[in-house]
């Protein structure tokens, strides 16, 4: 019989429900300009290494805040975080639409991270406290498909720049989320035990240095750096350069080889999402490394994906392989921060986050860049997405070295870790 204390607090669907909407704008409003290249160009003439500049200042910034950022959602109230990073996001969407050139439209980048920068940090440690072991990881999932939509949505930004010029879809979604921004800060609460710890009392509690010291103190949490960094390079490198590979090796147009190198694996990505975090739930109730265990299965299936995709001269078996990676590398996004949960004082769980959030954006930086300079000596793709393979196997053992510290019921259940 399920305990009751690990069932979802009152409200936690509805949370969910309201936070899926805000992951969706968050990844639609960084990720769209890369999508409406001839239009903008064309509007604000710039090179190719400054359009690139765009994206990079952005990842830059927001990875290295990360720390921070997740500690400031740590200290203060989680939703109030949430609801003032979107309604700030959404007027700098606005305003980007009124940038005239190269130089304004980088300086709203830059501050676009500055405040997209606390989101992810806050909005996995307010589901981690509404939903307990019994429904995290699904929930968890269930949130980042939000993600995955605004991924999606984002190409409607070059769509619309074709139509009706780059500047439109800015101020589209740019009121679209200030409207629900206001409408947020109505409706998103707290969970009932973080309204109990909010103001002064949170404040005194928690400390910057006391939260570093508490996850670099714990070896799991430290096992768990490595870990994030290499799936968050062997990500950014397959969505970098699959399109290109599969130009090249198959011999396909360019909207082809986009469409194939990312329609199947997100469509695989989101159904991975959900049957990781249900997986992950239901594994969780007998087992203490249940969660761990999901994970660890999902890179070895991603894997063997990759190696089929950049071993095989069949298009049908390569996009069975993305299908393979997709579906397989997304359940640590549904089970990455139940994992937390397991290793980490829940005083700094944003913390832990953010730092995760660091060392991933760095190396998936590093790792689109360091792509481009083995191809520039004539390395071939296909033994790049092996070594990405292989880097998965790695991730795996890793996971498989983590130690959670206590069973998860009463990690659950306890007001302090």
């Amino acid at each position: 019989m399920k305990n009751s204390a690990d069932r979802p607090i009152p409200g936690a669907w509805l949370t969910i429900a309201l936070l899926w909407f805000v992951a969706c704008f968050n990844f639609m409003a960084r990720t769209m300009i890369a999508t409406m290249h001839g239009p903008l160009v064309a509007a604000i003439p710039m090179t190719e290494a400054q359009f690139g500049l765009l994206s990079s200042i952005f990842l830059w910034i927001y990875g290295l805040l990360g720390p921070v950022a997740g500690f400031l959602s740590d200290r203060y109230s989680r939703s109030r975080v949430i609801a003032i990073c979107l309604l700030t996001w959404s007027a700098i969407t606005w305003l980007t639409a009124y940038a005239r050139t190269f130089e304004q439209l980088l300086v709203m980048r830059a501050l676009m991270a500055v405040s997209e920068a606390s989101y992810l940090p806050a909005a996995l440690a307010l589901i981690s406290e509404y939903h307990r072991t019994s429904t995290r990881s699904l929930a968890t999932g269930l949130h980042m498909t939000g993600v995955m939509c605004g991924y999606a949505l984002a190409g409607s930004g070059g769509w619309l720049s074709e139509r009706h010029g780059w500047s439109y879809a800015f101020r589209l979604v740019g009121i679209a989320g200030v409207i629900y921004g206001l409408l947020l800060v109505f409706v998103l609460r707290d969970a009932p035990r973080d309204r109990e710890s909010s103001g002064a009392r949170a404040a005194e509690e928690v400390r910057f240095g006391q939260a570093l010291v508490s996850l670099f103190s714990r070896g799991s949490f430290i096992l768990v750096l490595p870990f994030c960094a290499l799936v968050g390079a062997v990500g950014w490198a397959v969505v970098g350069w699959m399109p290109t590979y599969l130009k090249e090796h198959f011999h396909l147009g360019a909207g082809a080889a986009g469409f194939d190198a990312t329609g199947y694996m997100n469509m695989a990505g989101l159904i991975g999402l959900l049957v990781g975090g249900v997986w992950a739930d239901r594994w969780n109730r007998t087992h203490i490394r249940g969660g761990i265990y999901v994970t660890i299965i999902g890179l070895l299936l991603a894997a063997p994906g990759l190696l089929l995709t950049s071993h095989t001269n069949f298009l049908a078996f390569a996009l069975l392989g993305l299908v393979l990676f997709g579906f397989g590398n997304e359940f640590s996004d549904s089970t990455m921060m139940p994992i937390l949960c397991q290793i980490t004082d829940r005083r700094y769980r944003a913390t832990a986050y953010g730092t995760l959030n660091l060392v991933s954006c760095g190396t998936a930086g590093f790792s689109v860049f360091a792509a481009g300079v083995l191809r520039d000596r004539r390395v071939d793709t296909g033994e790049i997405l092996a070594f990405a393979a292989a880097a998965l196997v790695v991730c795996a053992v890793l996971l498989l070295l983590v130690k959670p510290q206590q069973p998860v019921s009463a990690a659950a259940s306890s007001p302090r870790s």
